[in-house]
């Protein structure tokens, strides 16, 4: 997924900014069609878990980058394939069955399950599939998708990106239940992408009234929202009575949104909230008073506590357009300069790692991997100063400044002082900028910044995902524009490799070459630090940051 508003790991892979909780934490759940009005859980009846969200970039699944949308779009929408974590595999969700692939490994048949319906009564159909994979790729919305390329493997893709045509050839609607997918080469690890949220279908009024979609998206999933989306307040969910699938126990979902998760927990103290993260600081203390979860990932009554290791990694991003970062040696210097050690420990109470590379040793944990430079070696890193043009004065300062920039709405702030810190230790100036989430991705974008900061949460738990959309040249989350030829190659040919260990060990010796450019600066690997109310009887929220709200229960 990808990009991370919050140092502490909020829900998955990308955007964020906050309100103030409604009295009492919770908003009226309207029924369909101006039925009747429920408060959020005690008060009406209704069984509504109280969830603490930020401020999402986006709900429409078109373009669903981080986890904060991620967590609306998994609950309003379901794909062709999900994720099962059991066996670790891509398994059928809209999908009747496995899809069928031809011997060339090019085309995928999928056969969709019969009498499913969108929330406004729509049947969900091929087309609808067609219609949903389109507007990702389209160069024509207003707002034209960051995650189209999670398409790219797709036939024609290129053409009807760039604008050229309006057909995109690789899709093709056999019959009305029968979608099948051609790919530009084999791609053993396309079942898997099929499982992002963003390849949603969408019903027909998504492409007649696009601007009422984006602020109330119509899906398919087991929630259905009540409402337009209120902005830096909340989002209200109600269960979908005519859900194709198990029925879930909960009424609906009530996401208050918060722009800083320390209200959010204080919210959660008072009984007001069901889920929030857990303060820097306070793990410790919360695992004694609440409890650990077993697994790590489900939260239960006396066992509160979510710690469990994410497929996710922070790391910071040198702008291209920075002189001074522009030299590797300089951000190798960086890297060397910086003790994750001491980050993990003070600010995470040790419940988190110090990152080796780009790839999370919960995603494999090869030594290939790990990064020569990411280590704290503070004299190594004043050796590479001196190297780039940059040696100490008497004072110990040098001709460098750097800018730290991040999103201030995000709760980043100790972690960034923490760098800073280590970096001014070996005599670079420093300095912080803050803005708004929202602000903060487009300065990501128009590369207006120094040395940005995000985090990337496994779209599907694949090492392609963590390498092709941060370094493949012109990727999307490529906000470094690292470009490597010989990568591009090696990303595209590892793609096509049927034997999964043969596939892995391609990928692994990738991961290693790119850590020698130094194109981004990992810090650390993401873990839960979240908590679950006593009034949860059971709720999982999973390694890649999915909230469960289908399977849970109150107690």
């Amino acid at each position: 997924m990808a990009n991370f508003k919050f140092s502490q790991p909020v829900m998955g892979r990308r955007t964020f900014i906050g309100g103030a909780l409604a009295t009492g934490a919770v908003a009226a759940l309207a029924g369909c069609g101006g039925g009747e009005n429920g408060g959020g859980g005690d008060a009406s009846g209704k069984k509504v878990m109280n969830f603490y969200l930020s401020e999402p970039a986006f709900i429409d699944p078109y373009n669903a980058q981080e986890n904060q949308g991620t967590a609306v779009v998994f609950s309003v929408f379901d794909g062709l394939m999900e994720w099962d974590w059991d066996s670790a595999s891509a398994v059928p969700c809209c999908a009747a069955e496995a899809p069928t692939i031809s011997e060339d490994g090019r085309v995928y048949t999928f056969k969709l399950r019969e009498g499913m319906k969108f929330h406004n009564g729509d049947p969900v159909d091929a087309e609808s599939f067609i219609r949903g994979w389109k507007r990702v790729a389209s160069p024509k919305m207003d707002t034209p998708s960051d995650i189209c390329y999670h398409l790219a493997p797709v036939a024609g893709y290129a053409e009807f990106n760039a604008g050229d045509t309006d057909e995109f050839s690789g899709l093709k609607a056999v019959d009305e239940l029968t979608l099948e997918v051609t790919l530009t080469d084999p791609m053993a690890d396309f079942p898997a992408v099929c499982c992002h949220p963003g390849l949603a279908p969408v019903p027909a009024c998504a492409d007649e009234d696009p601007k009422a979609f984006l602020e109330q998206p119509i899906g398919n999933g087991p929630f259905m929202m009540t409402e337009p989306w209120k902005h830096n307040q909340y989002i209200s969910l109600a269960r979908f009575e005519d859900y194709y699938g198990e029925k879930p126990s909960l009424d609906g979902v009530y996401m208050s949104i918060q722009k800083n998760p320390d209200t959010a927990f204080n919210e959660f103290q008072a009984g007001s909230i069901d889920f929030a993260s857990i303060p820097s600081g306070k793990i410790k203390e919360c695992i004694e008073k609440y409890g650990e979860s077993e697994d790590g990932f489900t939260s239960t009554p006396r066992k509160q506590c979510l710690l469990g290791t994410e497929l996710s990694t922070y790391f910071l991003i040198p702008s291209p357009q920075d002189p001074v970062l522009a030299d590797p040696k300089v951000r190798r210097a960086v890297s060397l300069a910086i003790n994750r050690q001491n980050i993990v420990d003070t600010l995470f109470e040790g419940s988190r790692k110090p990152a080796t590379s780009i790839m999370p040793t919960s995603i494999d944990d090869s030594p290939e991997n790990v990064w020569e430079d990411c280590k704290y070696d503070p004299e190594a890193a004043a050796k590479l100063l001196d190297e780039a043009g940059y040696p100490a004065n008497a004072d110990g300062k040098r001709d460098v400044e750097i800018t730290l920039n991040y999103n201030g709405d995000g709760d980043h702030g100790d972690l960034m002082s923490a760098v800073q810190l280590d970096l001014e230790a070996v005599g670079i100036k420093v300095t912080q900028e803050t803005v708004e989430w929202a602000t903060y991705l487009q300065q990501l974008s128009d590369k207006n910044f120094s040395l940005g900061r995000l985090g990337w949460t496994a779209d599907y738990p694949t090492m392609d995902n963590f390498l092709y959309p941060n370094f493949f040249t012109g990727a999307d989350n490529n906000y470094e524009e690292y470009s490597n030829p010989e990568m591009d190659a090696a990303m595209l040919a590892a793609r096509q490799i049927q034997d999964e260990e043969e596939r892995k060990a391609a990928c692994r010796k990738i991961c290693g070459t790119i850590g020698k450019d130094m194109p981004v600066i990992p810090i650390m690997f993401y873990a839960h630090n979240y908590i679950g109310s006593e009034r949860m009887k059971s709720f999982n929220y999973d390694a890649q940051t999915k909230p469960h709200f289908e399977t849970a229960e109150l107690a």
